[in-house]
């Protein structure tokens, strides 16, 4: 059963809790798995973004086939995954040290960082679409390794997912990022 809450912090809206008001049950089903050339995710690079021509491959589980259709009409898609290769045993520290900052020693809050080990390790991806197929998605923009679980693909749409204006990105407007960004390279540099 389904219970709702209404605290002061949260603008009047209700906040749908479970019983136990912890555990979501939520099933998530793997669709598919992305097939690339990375297996160690220290030479992995940490974003999407910063290594845009590699490519790979999503190979989609035949139940999800249909799922594609109308997907071969869009550039970009977000790619979310299931980081299958983190640590397990609790919650991760709310506190870490990004890649991008190791240099510094600099610490953030989970929730204000891209990094792997979070509370649900759930990535999000931009990624260029190249080719679909009946039951594959060829793709560029790597940031995952080998083997790694996909849990949805969403279409990108400028209308919705851009911004209007410069919106500000806390900490990532301080540092550069470089396109050999992956954890060991960042790690080298410190």
């Amino acid at each position: 059963m389904l219970r709702y809450r209404q605290s002061s912090t949260d603008c009047g809206h209700r906040r749908a809790w479970h019983d136990d008001e912890m555990n979501l049950n939520s099933p998530l089903r793997t669709i598919g798995t992305v097939r690339c050339g990375h297996r160690d995710l220290e030479t992995t690079p940490i974003q999407a973004g910063v290594n845009r021509a590699e490519q790979a491959v999503i190979e989609i589980e035949p139940e999800f086939a249909d799922g594609l259709d109308g997907l071969g009409a869009f550039d970009y898609a977000w790619l979310l995954t299931w980081l299958h290769e983190q640590p397990s045993g609790g919650v991760p520290p709310l506190q870490q040290v990004p890649f991008l900052l190791r240099v510094q020693r600099r610490r953030m809050g989970i929730f204000a960082t891209r990094g792997p080990r979070r509370v649900n390790p759930i990535g999000l991806s931009l990624i260029q679409l190249i080719e679909i197929t009946e039951t594959s998605v060829a793709f560029a923009g790597v940031d995952v390794v080998d083997g790694t679980p996909v849990i949805d693909i969403k279409p990108y749409v400028t209308r919705f997912d851009r911004p209007a204006g410069d919106p500000r990105c806390g900490w990532f407007d301080e540092v550069s990022i470089d396109e050999r960004a992956t954890p060991a390279w960042l790690a080298s540099r410190s």
